[in-house]
């Protein structure tokens, strides 16, 4: 809880450790994170459906999981690949208001590289 002005906003997502994109309940892109991103956006993308935004032969995944989210079914989506060396995690939320009623999807994309070769645990503060 708090408030954050929407300069501050900016800067907090711009420096999150995965990229985030918000598309809306009509399949809009309404929102990406700026930054290093794993899949770079353009600022053409805001405004168009989702699935002209991914490869043609993964359509019917995007459709997929937008009409179990839609339908209440579902309410998170994962994915992990390699890609170039990468350990890449890729996950897709249904957002929904405080009625529970389908507002559109957060999707959250981590280069988990580092993430998945730790070992062990770290409780002090080593730098």
């Amino acid at each position: 809880m708090g408030v954050l002005s929407p300069d501050r906003l900016r800067l907090l997502l711009a420096h999150l450790p995965f990229d985030v994109t918000f598309v809306d309940e009509n399949d809009e892109v309404r929102f990406y994170s700026e930054g290093d991103r794993v899949f770079p956006r353009r600022l053409g993308v805001i405004g168009r459906k989702v699935q002209n935004c991914h490869p043609p032969k993964s359509n019917h995944v995007v459709k997929r999981i937008l009409e179990a989210f839609r339908a209440g079914e579902r309410s998170v989506a994962e994915f992990r690949l390699e890609l170039g060396g990468r350990f890449i995690h890729i996950r897709y939320f249904a957002v929904r208001d405080a009625e529970g009623a389908y507002k559109g999807v957060l999707e959250v994309v981590q280069d988990a590289t580092a993430v998945r070769s730790l070992e062990g645990e770290r409780r002090l503060l080593d730098w």
